[in-house]
């Protein structure tokens, strides 16, 4: 393994572990058994290291999102978008993601979620905003009836419900003695869709229609 891919390993799992603003360049260059010039050499910065990280597991995932939302419009042509398809286009490639070798990834990218707001707005326009645009057209046509304020609450909801399920589905399973498998990529997606759908559909609650533009 070279130095390059050993830094972005040992710090995708420090992250996860600890969290991006509590792992210091020191410690993951003394996990990776590297000098600090090592990551200068190759990121410049602990940042620069933070979005290597992410852009190396999350770039493959938007690409097949994208190209998996080209093909269902495509085959749509003028007629309605199904949502579940472009629900699954969404979320698929991520839990494909996880069923390999990049389990560290999820929980690291749980904590940038929940840890701090600037953190999360870098990560946000740099590595997702240009995919949440793609595909907020499309959830619009598949739900022509919610207005445009409607549909970024849910998809705010929506956002909040992926992050949680893939950060807390092994804490889940130990709530739950083993009843719910955290390993069943599968059934946990196939859960997490039919959820959002439902909640994705749902009437806008008479109290605040008033405030829907």
């Amino acid at each position: 393994m070279n130095t390059k891919t050993r830094l972005l390993d040992t710090a995708e799992r420090l992250f996860a572990h600890h969290g991006i603003e509590a792992t210091s360049l020191r410690t993951i260059t003394a996990e990776a058994g590297v000098n600090l010039a090592a990551v200068n050499y190759h990121f410049q910065s602990k940042e620069a290291l933070m979005h290597a990280v992410i852009a190396r597991r999350l770039d493959p995932i938007n690409q097949q999102r994208l190209r998996m939302l080209d093909a269902f419009e495509t085959e749509a042509g003028d007629g309605p978008l199904p949502l579940e398809q472009v629900l699954d286009a969404l979320l698929r490639p991520i839990f494909e993601m996880l069923s390999g070798p990049a389990k560290e990834f999820a929980p690291m990218m749980s904590r940038i979620f929940t840890e701090s707001s600037d953190l999360t707005e870098k990560v946000f326009k740099k590595h997702m905003a240009h995919v949440l645009a793609r595909f907020f057209p499309a959830l619009e046509r598949a739900l022509p009836h919610l207005s445009r304020t409607e549909l970024l609450w849910r998809m705010q909801f929506m956002m909040g419900a992926v992050a949680h399920t893939i950060g807390g589905a092994k804490v889940l399973q130990v709530l739950s003695g083993g009843l719910c498998d955290s390993s069943d990529m599968e059934g946990i997606l196939r859960r997490l869709e039919s959820f959002l759908l439902a909640g994705l559909r749902a009437p806008v609650p008479a109290e605040v229609q008033h405030a829907v533009q």
